[in-house]
């Protein structure tokens, strides 16, 4: 697959292309003649001395202070050398590969001012998989992602480190040379056009959505497969119930769980049974008004991404008049925001689906399962532990929703006095992912071991291929097995495509 960069910008399935696949990266035509028209005009600025910020003053809180022609090419490398200040370990290949991209894309707009070779050069660092070491400490998000995309920029400049092929830091003119790349030498304007932007934050917000669409699906199969093993009601998830209260995430997740729950013969066991609860806990009756509100954050999250792709986030900004002004565009806050309500949403999605293992495992409130799902307890513990485990990364995951962007510090001499904390908030999202990935892979091997000792009763269709994807790894009830394997392949299970696919096989498509 080829991603073409365009003057008028990217798609997140290009993102997710370069980022994580093989995908190379091309720029079209239309892209080269935009970034010549606003290199040309910083260029007349230049020939006519006047004074600008970036392009002939310092930055920050030295923007008045005046730079002599003959130094501004210098201004431009020492910025770069500067501002690559990050410290702590390196952020994931994905992430440094969707800021690279993401900022290509920036310039390719046509108002940074920058000549084609810039975008070139990152170019050819993204199709060669020369990786940056960017440190994980640095990016207030506001500036933009200055220090994380500084030591991109390093990289270009033949400086700084690069990410080796086991992850090992590399130097990076070692690495350029290897591939027969040369560094490159940057003119006035340009390294401040490679470091100003919410490249970062808007990467990482992005490989969450797409993270966070496939579990909050996953989380409405685990839900259904946990409710049909404790005998739950399929009524609560009757549309006419969520007509009724027109939320679409809602709805979405209630249509999932209902079908998920059809031609079940565990559910036809007790449909008719007078002595059955009239109401299920809110854990198993409130799942879609729960997962739903995740659903709606999600979309929220994703029209401010969409809206972030098409924006210039540069400062200053080339206009096509001639002009060039200062603008606040590379603040945060908008990412931050998303980021932030995102991950809330996320850590309750994880948290009601440990409620409803913790029922799963009680023998008080199972409805006849045996205590911890295990046929033997008192010698044998069952899924005892692994409900500490979700329980203990329920916790983690509400520290994590404490929102960063509202945890502004002032830098930079008071010049700039609010930033928007937006990388922060966008990495400890996908922490709080990466959590719900575990949080429900714990519920969907104990609505497994459930649905197995309900035997000889078949359950539904989606039961049984969950039964199916488990039980080489999980096995059979029994005696107690060392558990810790059995959680990982669960979670590959979920995080992994085929289940889904199996499910959807039988019972049609899920939103």
């Amino acid at each position: 697959m080829t991603v073409t960069i365009l003057p008028t910008g990217i798609t997140p399935a290009d993102v997710l292309a370069v980022a994580r696949g093989t995908a190379k990266v091309v720029l079209d035509p239309a892209t080269v003649e935009a970034m010549s028209t606003s290199r040309s005009i910083v260029d007349g600025i230049e020939a006519a001395g006047r004074p600008v910020y970036g392009v002939s003053t310092g930055f920050g809180a030295l923007a008045n202070t005046f730079v002599a022609p003959e130094r501004r090419a210098e201004l431009q490398h020492a910025l770069i050398r500067s501002h690559a200040a990050g410290v702590g370990a390196p952020m994931p290949r994905e992430v440094v590969r969707a800021m690279m991209l993401l900022r290509v894309r920036s310039l390719a707009l046509g108002h940074s001012g920058v000549r084609p070779l810039v975008a070139e050069a990152l170019v050819d660092l993204l199709n060669h998989e020369i990786t940056p070491w960017v440190p994980e400490h640095g990016s207030l998000g506001a500036s933009g992602d200055l220090a994380p995309l500084a030591h991109c920029a390093l990289v270009l400049l033949g400086e700084g480190w690069v990410l080796g092929p086991a992850g090992e830091r590399m130097d990076a003119a070692e690495a350029l040379s290897r591939v027969g790349l040369k560094p490159i030498a940057l003119a006035a304007k340009e390294g401040l056009a490679l470091i100003n932007g919410t490249d970062g934050m808007l990467g990482m917000l992005l490989l969450a959505i797409h993270d966070a669409r496939h579990l909050f699906t996953m989380a409405d199969v685990t839900a259904a497969l946990a409710i049909e093993a404790m005998l739950g009601s399929e009524r609560p998830f009757l549309p006419e119930l969520h007509a009724i209260r027109p939320h679409p995430g809602q709805a979405a997740s209630a249509a999932n769980i209902h079908r998920l729950l059809q031609d079940s013969r565990v559910m036809d066991s007790h449909r008719d049974d007078l002595a059955h609860a009239v109401q299920d806990a809110y854990s198993m009756r409130c799942a879609p008004q729960v997962a739903g509100a995740a659903r709606d954050t999600l979309d929220f999250a994703t029209t401010v991404a969409a809206r972030e792709l098409l924006s210039v986030v540069d400062n200053p900004v080339v206009l096509p008049d001639g002009r060039v002004e200062s603008t606040g565009n590379f603040h945060g806050a908008p990412l931050g925001f998303a980021a932030d309500y995102l991950a809330i949403a996320a850590a309750e999605v994880g948290a009601i689906a440990e409620r409803r293992v913790d029922r799963l495992l009680d023998v008080a409130r199972n409805r006849e399962l045996p205590a911890f799902l295990s046929p033997d307890a008192g010698v044998n513990s069952g899924l005892m532990i692994a409900q500490y485990t979700a329980a203990g990364i329920v916790a983690e995951n509400r520290r994590l929703a404490a929102p960063a962007s509202v945890d502004s510090l002032p830098t930079s001499g008071m010049q700039e006095d609010h930033v928007s904390m937006g990388w922060a908030a966008a990495k400890k999202l996908r922490t709080v992912l990466d959590n719900l990935t575990s949080l429900l892979a714990v519920e969907l091997l104990a609505a497994v071991r459930g649905l197995q000792l309900r035997a000889p009763l078949a359950p539904s269709p989606a039961g049984r291929a969950a039964v199916e994807a488990l039980a080489p790894v999980a096995g059979e009830p029994g005696p107690d097995v060392f558990l810790a394997p059995v959680m990982e392949a669960a979670r590959a299970v979920l995080a992994g495509p085929d289940l889904r696919a199996a499910i959807e096989r039988k019972v049609g498509p899920l939103a």
